[in-house]
């Protein structure tokens, strides 16, 4: 991923076009397709759209080529509307479903975005090009931003990471995961780029000698220079440095990183990079000996061949590719990478971090040396398997590289030593062994060559001074690895990814929770972590039972060990729990399998054992530790920490199996190391705040723009993005601010929120409730509202449904609007033609008339006429003039605007002018001022200089005064001689009175050697009879008395024996603590001797303490004199006293020291049982341990001898010097005290004076010792403190150091006051020190006075307690002679008890049987429990199965919710429509009512025309007539012109009027004709309207019809459906019932069963009380016991509210019988050895058949007691079945059945005391035990070891079982909250049938009520449609009429008289002038004028 060309725009790949996002048309088609994804082989899912669905499955169509296909609806996921699209946050996603996510992730890929939000992931897919997304600009465009205000971007991850560390003060973390070629490694490189920038302190130097990173072409990298300083220069060059020696090239990837990193980056509290650290995981050391095809070892061998010079390889010994064995593919090139450059780069950057020339080629002769390594050919002899090296010329080249010898690198390789017992055995190694031990070397060799690079550069990165406030770490390491086959690493790997993801889930739901606390929303947290925490119990659990790391480390010491038995150790132990699986078929490939978070895995355990031990050559190993090479020899430094191929072999040879015990303390794992270091890990994140980076590769053939769904899939599987999906599922993942969703679906609720203001949430509260959804899915918080997911998809399509409605609605209005406007406009050009003709007829007429001809030409000449053009020419002047006006008015407001802006400015200058004069006067105020403090401090400098002066000379008036003081103590040392002179007397006179003691010591030395030996036989005896007292009853009866009577004798005896040790002890620790005390008192007396100099400046004072000391001695010398007179008087009483204060205070010393005894011997026995394990493997082990303990037990008693004779010495020397001794020290301790006191009080001089000279430096030290519980805030504030010190004090400089000393000297006074005399400026401190140390002394001498009169009082004190002591000594003396005869009885009765035991040895014969038949009976217990796993199992799997289709049952009921809460918005809305149906019909029917009304006037008007019509016609006949006539007349009177002519003018004037006529009646017939055409017109209009009106009825009809019967459709198909659910719903409730039944029938099965459980458990409970009795004798003495007991108690009591103690005490007795089943075990093979080693010891002494019988006794108790337990074991089992059931009727029993379980706990924990006390005596008793019984001794340890190792095992399997039983009793409380759940879930099932039964009801009742409201309409339609066709008939009829009208008309000619058609014209006139005003106007106006026009005519 590395910069482009600068050409590109960068925002292209990290920005999305949001025009393309929001794009209607795409939102439309996803509303009206119904689009979803169905699954898809090639592409993963694809899109489809729903057609119909057919039961469980549905019918869709692709879109891509729309095939149709039937799917599954189970199959089917949700689409996101597109207003998701290329979204950044995933976790935006409405619908989470995998389809989606891969959808976003392909589309932003193909978009060229590679980085994507999921909630807190950030994922990122590898795009394989370089893009210019990783400039400098980019980085500074990120800087300082949030994260949510820039597109995703590993920047923005780092930064956001940068900013809470500055601002929380928290640390953080980035943890990088991911594939093999994902991009981890280089996004890790762009955080640390982005770091370095961002946080360097040296911005100001650009350094381009850095050389860039060397281009991957594979993965994205930048490579632009930016400036850094030296620290951030060498954290980037550090990366070059591990890439070349740790990344490799693979398959899938140029430059894999072939381990894992976590770097952690520091930080000061300003920001700035003070250091680095880098830690390293699981290197994968064995591609440095073999690679796979086409792949290539780690880069540095390849980087070293090509480019080291001549002198280099000669020096390195290098070769050509093809000669090294080890490069398995000889020379891989990788596409444009230049290996010589790499090496270049590479030292270059070992340069920078400061590597040496010589650490360089130091380094690089390991790594040709690891090359050479593979070039050592063995061969096979050929008469035996014996290895040999034909050519060592490898091997000289090896060990010159490595400066060893060759002839002991050959000898330790083919013919190494290994040591069997104390000897050395060269054992000859075969050529496989050989090959092996080569190959683990040269991997060894270079692992630890890598760990050492990593170590020095971590040394290079924390070199700084600077202390890190903060850091950040970044974690690079390998994702989750599912391969066919999986080994340890995958397992490691896998494992670290189950802790990751477990620290994601925790984190993410954190912080869900706190986003939830924060809004307020009630909601049950769920630890989601905790869901993998059983597979990671399954990996990495201790114990109870071991996981697979532990179990593999156990395995790792056993010698016989084999994967096999790993394996099959592990199926046992782990084979039931749930996330482990075995193998189904014996032939299958994998060993077993793992159910981890991202899927099942199967694992292959070939050479797991090898791998967890690493084993090497120690021989080899040893001779690298020597080598001359100092690099070499610190590689190999811990070499005794290795684990040799010799304890390799072991495994399969047992002859040198005792080899595994060498090192057993130094032996440590690969699994436990990186356990640790994991353990580390997650510690140091846990401690963080993480950031999630998962990186994704698109496909494997490494191509740009491809992206393989299949792999992005399992990969995101792997990387936990679904898995954090799944969680983000159960919460309320959709959230949106108040006031965007009132914006976006306010829509749905348009009447909800009234007018006026309104808060958010109470609107959004409104909202939802009128959008009546499921208060599950929902939450409302204080200012988000929470959704669960999938909701807003469903809004969406509601709001995407009701804008279509709208924009439908508002589409329809806008064509109706444009319709009438332009039908309007059609009417009005209609009217204006007619306008226009009759003008143009009109113009037609007048334009020859002479009278018009003459007005046109008048007209112009006319003023009048001019009016209209003066007024516009007036017009146009007025506005020009408004026009200037408007200017100039806006030209004074701009320039009163300019004026005021600049008034407004002059007043701010002028008040900025006064401002600078106030400034002014203010700042030479603070000149002045400053001045002034300037003098003072040059006066108050002067002044110190004149203190330092005077100091100076007081120090040297100190410094003569010094030496007087010395010669004063020399007086008084002289003084103290001579009182330890007389001291010395006083221990003469001591020894003489000692020596008497001396025959009484001895006496009782043999007394107690005697009891000793005696008490601890007897104490065997009595421990291992009382040990398993339930058997013998009878015996411990009669016992009784005697044990208490032996109790009391042991403790004495224990006590004479121990006192022994004590003294020694004590012996030791006094010579320690003398040796400690005389070391502090030459100390004390040098810092004495000190303070002494110092006094001399105090001289007045002294004088007068001198004259006190002179009266203190004189009455220390009184006090002399009266101690002597005491001493004589003491003499007679200190021979008994000096024996019983030593005993006094030993017995004291023992009771401190009591616990730490037991926790050393608790210690030692825990060591020994190791030992004894280790040595019990093998007989080889056994033999070497015999010989061993022979060994140690002569030197035992050598040394036992020895120490009883100087012992005896020592003790007269301790008695002799003890009291001496004591008081000495006793003085020296209170001296030594009271001058800590005085060097206490010194310090808090020092520190108040301190305090007097830097107040910030007291305060800087209160913080730190208050920065305990809050280090790293006060740290912080400390730092800044300490930075404003230093800048605004910087004159004072020296005084800072001083202060930080005097700190440091607080610590160490010595140097402080060293250091103090060197510095003049501490005078005044000395000085006051030297003053309290005076008092000091004078408070000395006083305590000494009083010393001497309290000794006098402790003289007293010591003969009251010497009486006393003498009181004791007598009561012992009586009670020890009590005790030699109750011994002499006990001894009687051990003899009667031997006996016995000889008699029970003949019973383990029938015990033996008894034993093979319980082994049957365990067996087939056994059988049954499995088969009851099985069964378990199968009920899991039908719960588990029953669990999912409740939750689908839940889902859709639900989705029945919502369709119901649909379905009754959807009644409303027909209701409303059935409303707005019935309006419209009633509108309809008015409108038909009018329209008949107007037809009937339309009917009368046309009725009236075609009248007035006729009589026009008949009048128009009669004109014609008449003229006619008048034509006739005319031809008469021109005929008879003669007789006219007198008459012409007449004639003529005739004429003209007769013309004029003719021309009216011409008129008038045109405009008769006009009006005919103007009413044919209006009928033709109103046909029209009438056929439009029609048409557009039935279309409203059919429309009303076709939705009634869609309603009805969708009725009777939301009626089916919902009966189809019902049918499902009683068939899953059928089902429900049978499993139900089936559940109930298994029931009474494990009630069954629990009932013989809980026989068995009474009949236990009997023997446990029986036990409880046998053991109230000894709960009695045990007086301290019973303090314990009753907090136990107490917690019992507490416990009893809760089911947890009965599983408690089943564990027990399973823990019980599975000890007494090893002990059983162990016993039989201590009696068959013991039978074999007494026909083998004949000549054995009584001794010996005393140990036998004691031992045989022992053997069949422990049988008596197994076969005892094996039977309450078979009642238990049963009892446990029956338990689980009868838990309600149990819980009245608990409280006694605890009591009695208590009870028998501490039975057992005192069982287990008298074990180990055995164990001690034991041991003892190998010490005094006679040398011919050495032997014996050792097997019975050993069997005894063997014994608690099996116990141990039985542990463990009981354990297990006990596990089971929890399980199955959880299990069938779940079963039982299961049935309740069903039948809660039935009665709601009920309920919910019912109101669905009463809902149809309702519907059903709604179809016949739309049916009949359907009829009704159809009838009212038909109606309509008869009154439709009747008007048609009377139009047709109008027609008719008017076309006879018509012909008619034309038929009459002129036949009326003058009168008449002039009346006929004035009517015909102003019915035209009607007509002439509008065309709709042809009413009853019009026709009243013709009718009165015809009247009148008539």
């Amino acid at each position: 991923m590395a910069q482009r060309s600068h050409h590109e725009d960068p925002e292209r790949y990290l920005f999305v076009d949001r025009a393309l996002v929001y794009n209607p048309a795409t939102q439309a088609d996803w509303t009206a397709k119904k689009l979803v994804w169905v699954p898809s082989e090639r592409h993963g899912f694809e899109a489809a759209s729903i057609q119909e669905e057919r039961g469980d499955e549905v019918m869709v169509e692709l879109i891509e080529n729309g095939k149709k296909a039937l799917v599954n609806k189970d199959d089917i996921q949700k689409m996101n509307p597109p207003k998701f699209s290329k979204v950044e946050d995933m976790a935006e996603l409405t619908c989470l479903n995998e389809a989606s996510v891969l959808h976003n992730l392909k589309d932003r890929y193909y978009s060229g975005l590679i980085y994507t939000y999921s909630g807190l992931f950030c994922v990122v897919i590898n795009p394989y090009k370089n893009l210019p997304i990783y400039a400098e600009q980019i980085i500074d465009m990120y800087r300082g931003k949030k994260r949510h205000e820039m597109p995703p971007h590993i920047y923005a991850i780092s930064e956001s990471a940068y900013r809470s560390m500055l601002q929380d003060r928290e640390d953080q973390s980035i943890l990088c995961t991911g594939e093999s070629g994902a991009g981890k490694t280089e996004n890790t490189k762009k955080v640390i780029q982005y770091l370095a920038h961002v946080a360097s302190s040296h911005k100001g130097r650009k350094d381009h000698n850095i050389p860039l990173e060397s281009p991957k072409p594979v993965k994205h990298q930048s490579g632009t220079s930016m400036l850094y300083g030296e620290l951030e220069r060498q954290l980037l060059q550090a990366n070059p440095i591990l890439e070349s020696f740790g990344n490799a090239k693979t398959v899938k990837n140029d430059n894999s990183s072939r381990f894992g990193k976590f770097i952690r980056i520091n930080f000061d509290v300003t920001g700035y990079i003070v250091g680095a650290n880098i830690e390293t995981y699981l290197l994968e050391k064995s591609r440095a000996i073999r690679q796979a095809k086409e792949e290539r070892t780690f880069h540095i061998f390849y980087q070293l061949l090509c480019g080291a010079g001549e002198h280099l390889k000669s020096d390195l010994l290098l070769e050509g590719f093809n000669n090294y064995r080890f490069l398995s593919n000889g020379y891989v090139p990788i596409p444009g990478q230049q290996e010589k450059d790499n090496f270049q780069e590479t030292m270059e950057a070992m340069h920078i971090m400061g590597f040496s020339h010589e650490e360089i080629l130091s380094m690089l002769k390991v790594a040709s040396s690891a090359l050479q390594f593979g070039n050592i050919v063995f061969k096979k002899e050929r008469n035996t398997d014996q290895a040999s090296m034909p050519d060592n010329t490898a091997a000289q080249k090896l060990c010159h590289l490595l400066g060893m010898n060759v002839m002991e690198f050959t000898r330790a390789i083919l013919t190494p030593r290994i040591k069997v017992g104390r000897d050395y055995v060269q054992k000859a190694q075969t050529k496989e062994q050989a090959d092996f031990a080569i190959e683990a070397l040269a991997k060894a060799t270079y692992e630890r060559l890598f760990r050492w690079l990593v170590h020095r550069i971590n040394k290079a990165l924390d070199r700084t001074k600077r202390q890190g406030a903060s850091f950040i770490g970044i974690l690079d390491i390998a994702g989750f690895e599912i391969f066919e086959l999986n080994s340890f690493e995958q397992l490691c790997i896998n494992y670290t990814n189950e802790k990751l993801q477990q620290l994601f889930n925790h984190t993410m739901f954190i912080l869900e929770q706190e986003e939830y606390q924060r809004e307020g929303i009630e909601w049950n947290f769920i630890d989601f972590g905790l869901d993998l925490q059983p597979c990671i119990d399954l990996i990495e659990r201790p114990a109870n039972p071991p996981g697979v790391l532990a179990l593999l480390d156990e395995e790792c010491w056993f010698p016989k060990a084999t994967d096999k038995t790993f394996v099959e150790k592990l199926s046992q132990e782990q084979g039931t729990h749930s996330k482990f699986q075995k193998p189904r078929q014996l032939k299958d490939k994998a060993d077993f399998c793992i159910i981890h978070y991202a899927g099942k895995v199967d694992y292959k355990a070939d050479e797991w054992l090898l791998k967890n031990m690493d084993p090497l050559n120690d021989n080899v190993a040893t001779l690298l530790h020597q080598s001359l090479d100092k690099f070499v020899a610190e590689l190999w430094k811990d070499v005794d920490r290795i684990v040799g191929l010799d304890q390799v072999a072991g495994m399969n040879e047992t002859a040198f199996g005792a080899a595994y015990k060498t090192k057993k303390g130094m032996f440590r794992t690969v699994g436990q190391l990186y356990k640790e270091s994991l353990a580390k890990l997650m510690a140091t994140l846990r401690n963080t705040n993480p950031n999630f980076v998962r990186c994704i590769i698109p496909n494997h053939e490494k191509r740009a723009g491809k992206l393989d769904p299949h792999l992005v899939l399992d990969q995101l599987r792997c990387n936990g993005v679904l898995e954090g999906i799944r969680i983000c599922r159960q919460g309320f993942p959709n959230r949106i601010v108040f006031q965007e969703f009132r914006q976006r679906y306010e829509i749905l609720t348009p009447n909800s929120i009234p007018k006026g203001f309104m808060d958010g949430k109470q609107a959004c509260e409104r909202m939802i409730h009128s959008l009546e959804l499921d208060s599950n899915l929902f939450r409302i918080g204080q200012s988000k509202i929470f959704f669960r997911a999938g909701v807003l998809a469903h809004l969406e399509e509601e709001r995407d449904l009701k804008i279509t409605d709208i924009i439908i609605l508002f589409q329809a209005v806008c064509r109706g609007y444009l319709a009438r406007k332009a039908f309007l406009r059609k009417q009005q050009q209609l009217s204006a033609l007619k306008v226009l003709q009759r003008n143009c007829a009109a113009y037609l007429k007048l334009r020859h008339w002479q009278w018009w001809r003459l007005f046109t030409k008048v007209k112009p000449l006319l003023q009048v006429t001019r009016q209209e053009e003066e007024l516009l020419s007036k017009e146009d002047e007025l506005t020009k003039v408004k026009e200037k006006h408007v200017k100039v008015e806006a030209d004074l407001t701009a320039m009163a605007r300019k004026n005021q802006q600049i008034i407004e400015e002059k007043n701010i200058l002028a008040e900025q002018l006064q401002a600078e004069t106030e400034l002014f006067v203010e700042a030479e105020e603070m000149r002045v001022r400053l001045a002034n403090k300037k003098q003072e401090l040059e006066e108050i400098l002067h002044d110190l200089e004149a203190r330092v002066e005077e100091e100076e000379e007081r120090n040297q008036q100190m410094q003569n005064e010094k030496k007087k003081m010395q010669q004063h103590i020399q007086d008084l040392e002289e003084q103290l001689d001579e009182e330890e002179g007389a001291r010395q007397k006083l221990q003469l006179e001591k020894v003489t009175a000692e020596a008497k003691i001396k025959k009484v010591e001895e006496e009782i030395l043999m007394l107690e050697d005697q009891n000793s030996k005696l008490s601890k036989e007897k104490k065997l005896y009595e421990d291992r009879l009382s040990e398993f007292a339930s058997q013998l009853a009878e015996e411990e009866e009669k016992a009784k008395s005697l044990s208490k009577v032996k109790n009391k004798q042991e403790m004495m005896i224990t006590d004479l024996e121990e006192r022994l040790k004590k003294e020694e002890k004590t012996r030791q620790e006094l010579e320690k603590s003398k040796r400690k005390l005389d070391g502090e008192t030459t100390d004390l007396q040098d810092q004495i001797a000190e303070l002494q100099q110092q006094i001399e400046e105090l001289k007045i004072q002294l004088v007068k303490k001198e004259e006190e000391l002179q009266a203190a001695l004189a009455r220390g010398d009184e006090e002399i004199v009266q101690k002597n007179n005491a001493i004589k008087l003491i003499r007679e009483l200190q021979v008994q006293i000096s024996e019983l204060q030593e005993d006094l205070e030993s017995e004291k010393g023992a009771r401190n020291k009591a616990d730490k005894q037991k926790r050393d011997l608790s210690e030692e026995l825990e060591a020994l049982k190791t030992e004894l394990e280790d040595t019990l493997d093998t007989t080889a082990a056994q033999q070497e341990l015999r010989s061993k303990r022979e060994q140690e037990v002569a030197e035992l008693k050598k040394a036992i001898e020895e120490e009883t004779k100087a012992h005896e010495v020592q003790i007269q020397d301790i008695r002799q010097r003890h009291s001496t001794a004591l008081e000495e020290l006793s003085e020296q301790l209170e001296q030594a005290k009271r001058h800590k006191g005085n060097l206490e009080k010194s310090k808090q001089g020092l520190e108040n004076d301190n305090k007097e000279m830097a107040g910030e430096v007291k305060s800087l030290q209160h913080a730190k010792a208050e920065s305990e519980h809050k280090r790293k805030k006060l740290e912080s504030h400390v730092q800044e403190l300490q930075l404003k010190f230093v800048e605004s004090e910087k004159a004072k400089a020296e005084f800072s150091d001083k202060s930080h000393k005097l700190q440091n000297e607080l610590d160490n006074v010595s140097g402080l006051l060293e250091e103090a005399e060197k510095k003049a400026v501490k005078l005044t401190k000395d000085t006051a020190n030297l003053e309290s140390a005076l008092q000091d002394a004078q408070e000395l001498l006083q305590e000494e006075t009083r010393q001497k009169l309290n000794l006098s009082s402790r003289i007293r004190q010591l003969e009251e307690e010497k009486n006393n002591l003498q009181e004791q000594q007598e009561e012992d003396e009586e009670l020890k002679k009590s005790l030699e005869k109750q011994l002499a009885i006990l001894q009687i009765q051990l003899t009667d008890a031997k006996k016995k035991v000889d008699e029970d040895v003949t019973t383990i014969d029938g015990l033996e049987e008894a034993k093979r038949k319980l082994l049957k009976d365990v067996e087939a217990l056994t059988q049954r429990f499995e088969e009851k796993t099985v069964a378990f199992d199968k009920m899991e799997k039908t719960k588990n199965r029953l669990q999912q289709e409740l939750d689908d049952l839940l889902v859709d009921l639900d989705h029945q919710r919502q369709i119901v809460s649909n379905l009754e918005k959807k009644q409303k809305k027909f209701d409303q429509m059935l409303a707005e149906e019935k309006n419209i019909s009633a509108r309809y029917a008015e409108e038909r009512d009018r329209a008949e009304a107007e037809a009937r006037e339309k009917e009368t008007k046309t009725l009236l025309l075609t009248r007035a019509l006729d009589e026009a016609l008949e009048a128009k006949e009669e004109l014609e007539r008449h003229n006619k006539q008048l034509r006739a007349e005319m031809e008469d009177l021109m005929s008879s012109k003669d007789d006219v002519g007198k008459n012409v003018h007449e004639l003529e004037k005739s004429k003209r009027a007769l013309e004029q006529q003719v021309d009216e009646m011409r008129t008038q017939l045109e405009e008769l004709e006009d009006e005919l055409q103007a009413t044919e017109d209006a009928k033709l209009r109103l046909e029209v309207n009438m056929q439009a009106m029609k048409a557009q009825f039935d279309r409203d009809l059919q429309a009303r019809d076709e939705q009634n019967e869609e309603k009805k459709r969708m009725l009777v198909k939301q009626v089916r459906e919902l009966e189809a659910e019902l049918e499902d719903e009683r068939k899953q409730r059928a089902q429900a019932v049978a499993m139900r039944k089936k559940l109930e029938m298994d029931l009474k099965d494990l009630e069954a069963q629990i009932e013989a459980s809980n026989k068995s458990r009474d009949e236990a409970i009997k023997q446990l009380r029986r036990l409880q009795a046998q053991m109230k004798d000894y709960q009695r003495e045990l007086e301290e016991a019973r303090v314990s007991r009753d907090e136990i108690f107490a917690q019992s009591k507490e416990n009893e509210k809760k089911l947890k103690s009965l599983e408690a005490e089943i564990l027990q007795l399973h823990e019980e019988l599975a000890a007494s089943e090893r002990t059983r075990r162990h016993a039989e093979q201590e009696r068959d050895e013991l039978a074999d080693e007494i026909a083998n010891s004949t000549s054995g002494k009584s001794a010996l058949l005393d140990e036998k019988r004691r031992l045989e006794a022992r053997i069949v108790q422990l049988e008596e007691e197994l076969e005892e337990e094996q039977s309450n074991m078979e009642l238990l089992n049963d009892r446990f079945r029956k338990t689980t059931m009868q838990v309600e009727t149990l819980n009245s029993e608990l409280a006694s059945e605890r009591s009695t379980g208590q009870k028998s706990e501490n039975a057992r924990q005192q069982l287990e005391r008298q074990n180990k006390e055995l164990k001690a005596k034991l041991q003892e008793l190998e010490g005094s035990v006679k040398s011919k019984f050495k032997s014996t001794i050792s097997a019975l340890e050993s069997k005894i070891a063997q014994l608690e190792e099996q116990l141990e095992q039985e542990a463990k399997e009981r354990a297990t079982a006990n596990k089971l039983v929890r399980r199955t009793e959880k299990k069938l409380k779940e079963v039982y909250m299961q049935i309740e759940d069903e039948r809660r879930h039935a009665d709601q099932y009920k309920e919910q049938v019912e109101k669905s039964n009463s809902r149809m009801k309702q519907l059903k009742r709604q179809l016949e009520e739309a049916e009949e409201e359907s009829t009704r309409a159809n009838a009212a339609r038909r109606k309509l449609q008869r009154e439709l066709d009747d008007t048609t008939e009377t139009a047709e009829a109008m027609n008719r009429e008017v076309n006879t009208l018509k012909s008619r008309l034309r038929r009459t000619g002129p036949g009326l008289t003058f009168t008449t058609s002039r009346a006929g014209r004035r009517a015909l006139q102003l019915e035209g002038t009607a007509l002439e005003l509008s065309d709709d106007d042809v009413d009853s106006k019009g026709g009243g004028d013709v009718n009165e026009s015809v009247n009148q005519a008539q």
